[in-house]
């Protein structure tokens, strides 16, 4: 019976050691699943953006942060694109106990940083697109960050983007407006690092009014572009080549947003002469004329409502004023704006801008992608002023949506409403 109560307690002492090791190899593996869908190496998330499509994309960490960076080049709406990146990053898991930063790209050139802060509450089921502060501030240590190695390089990549171009004028009584419809096609490569190159023909469609050098087919914007990014958030582009509204020539353009990102001073320099294509032939003027603009704008972020207020100098030596407000909406940015210059009577007018389809596009390794322009606009005349006023874009692609689509507010308030 001893031996039997010896027996019996021998068993139940070997059965409570093997379930001891059962579960203590039950409670490893949770921590181990548990710590790895927490933090989940940075290389396996640049490898799942990559497969969605964004270019650029690296990762760094040390004993501060990590810092994801990448360039959204999936989504045609940035809002749209950014959002899908940090949901891609918390569902692969964020890094345990300290901060990560996401910093987007424009041309291989650094825009804005998503930065999330952990707290000792914090759990990562938690966290929500909310929980990320989003500014142009991209930390003390982002030039080691961005020259990091990179995964999906966007150089020497070639994209051909179809601009739809549409001009009406009314100055004929019998006819209510005049219509001139281009489809132009521009190829758009970058060789190094905040260069473009754009090489644009334009393909008249419909043209009923506008003359016979509008209705041949001809060339358009040819332009070699270099962005930078320099110290105290400032942003300067250098535009060189033919550009739109018959001016060939230099740009310069400037652009600083405060500590208080809500404001910000933007200004522009150009030397340009005239020119025009009769087909393939170019004709061009030998006189230069100056042009700048400099002035401020102010944000407001519940409204999205933009206005911006500058002093300007136009193509014939006017020197006046000029005052727009634009609201910016997911698919579209439209306002209006208002001009006086000294000796010329006011004008003014509204504009828009609107997305096109497609919204998400991928590229297929090094095959030229070809797509239609991410948005198209018209700006309306409406004091029908033919000479006064006149200035000029630097590539085809300038335009109020386009210029806004990095702003922090506008992306803070596409994360939340998406």
């Amino acid at each position: 019976k001893g031996g039997s109560g010896h027996f019996y307690n021998s068993g139940s002492i070997d059965f409570i050691f093997s379930s001891d090791i059962i579960r203590c190899i039950a409670i490893f593996l949770f921590c181990l699943l548990s710590s790895k869908g927490m933090s989940q190496t940075g290389e396996e998330t640049v490898n799942t953006l990559v497969g969605m499509g964004f270019e650029n994309v690296g990762w760094h960490e040390d004993d501060k942060e990590r810092v994801y960076v990448m360039e959204n080049t999936a989504y045609r709406l940035n809002g749209v694109g950014i959002g899908k990146a940090i949901d891609v990053v918390q569902r692969m898991g964020l890094p345990q106990n300290k901060p990560c930063r996401l910093i987007f790209l424009d041309n291989n050139v650094p825009q804005i940083s998503l930065y999330y802060q952990p707290t000792v509450a914090d759990s990562i089921s938690e966290v929500d697109r909310k929980d990320w502060e989003v500014s142009y501030d991209l930390g003390k240590n982002w030039r080691k960050q961005v020259k990091g190695k990179k995964k999906n390089s966007s150089l020497f990549k070639v994209d051909v983007t179809i601009y739809p171009e549409l001009s009406l004028k009314n100055l004929v009584i019998t006819q209510i407006y005049q219509v001139l419809f281009n489809l132009s096609p521009a190829i758009e490569v970058s060789f190094w690092k905040g260069m473009k190159l754009t090489a644009q023909v334009v393909i008249p469609v419909y043209n009923d009014g506008y003359g016979t050098r509008a209705g041949k087919v001809h060339p358009g914007f040819l332009a070699l572009q270099q962005t930078v990014r320099l110290p105290y958030n400032i942003w300067g582009t250098l535009a060189v080549g033919t550009f739109n509204a018959g001016r060939y020539g230099v740009d310069l353009k400037l652009f600083h947003p405060f500590k208080d990102e809500r404001f910000s001073v933007e200004g522009r320099i150009g030397t340009t002469g005239t020119y025009y294509w009769d087909g393939f032939e170019y004709v061009y003027g030998s006189k230069q004329r100056l042009t700048w603009s400099i002035g401020g704008s102010f944000y407001w972020p519940q409204f999205n409502l933009q206005t911006t207020v500058k002093a300007e100098q136009y193509i014939l030596g006017e020197r006046g004023v000029r005052v727009d407000v634009i609201r910016h909406f997911r698919y579209t940015s439209i306002g209006f704006f208002a001009m006086k210059a000294e000796g010329v009577r006011a004008n003014g007018g509204f504009r828009f801008q609107v997305a096109l389809p497609p919204y998400k596009y991928k590229r297929k390794g090094y095959i030229p992608r070809v797509t239609p322009s991410e948005n198209m606009g018209i700006a309306y005349n409406a004091g029908n002023e033919r000479y006064y006023y006149k200035g000029y874009r630097s590539s085809p692609d300038d335009n109020i949506m386009n210029n806004n689509s990095f702003n922090p507010y506008f992306i803070k308030s596409e994360l939340l409403n998406f």
